[in-house]
């Protein structure tokens, strides 16, 4: 009888678990190189995973070296219990900067540029609300486009958590493109 019970417990845990991963929600950003945007979304509570890849082009089954047309970006997944769609823009927006048309501090062409993908018309009435806000608080126009969702392509697997894997080589990267002193330019001290 107990194996039964322990049985019946774990079977429940189970169906419980699985309710909770159908409850999270996905998003996809742009904002120039994916290791800084996984990285500040993966330290957001409310997020349960980011992934580094490409999305916005044509072409199928981009790479690192072959995703002309696509843009750098990450799929966040996210609890909406815990936090909002438009928590996640805010976020988003805070982390970049939102005024640079060419991409993002030392990073420029076309796959770095910012956008947000929205997957229905409440997503994109709060991402234009957001872009209206922030160009309205900065004084300044944002170059964030609002784009429709399109296939996302998870990138190579050296470049997932690079910056938990390669804390060294990130550092130098995020102090030599000055993403730290860009957003204080740009959005304060926050």
């Amino acid at each position: 009888m107990k194996t039964l019970t322990f049985a019946a417990t774990l079977a429940i845990a189970g169906l419980l678990g699985s309710t909770a991963t159908a409850a999270t929600k996905t998003a996809v950003f742009a904002g120039g190189c994916f290791w800084s945007v996984e990285k500040f979304f993966e330290a957001t509570p409310g997020v349960t995973s980011a992934v580094s890849g490409y999305s916005g082009g044509t072409s199928s089954n981009p790479t690192y070296e072959n995703h002309a047309g696509h843009l750098e970006a990450v799929k966040v997944t996210y609890d909406p219990a815990k936090i909002s769609y438009a928590q996640l823009v805010d976020t988003f927006y805070h982390n970049i900067d939102p005024t640079d048309p060419t991409g993002q501090m030392c990073d420029k062409g076309p796959s770095y540029r910012t956008a947000v993908f929205t997957a229905n018309r409440e997503e994109r009435a709060i991402a234009e609300a957001a872009r209206v806000k922030y160009e309205k608080e900065l004084g300044r126009k944002i170059t964030v486009t609002t784009r429709s969702a399109a296939p996302f392509w998870t990138a190579e697997a050296y470049h997932q958590d690079f910056a938990k894997k390669n804390p060294t080589h990130y550092g130098r990267y995020r102090q030599g493109c000055g993403w730290d002193r860009t957003l204080r330019v740009v959005w304060g001290a926050r």
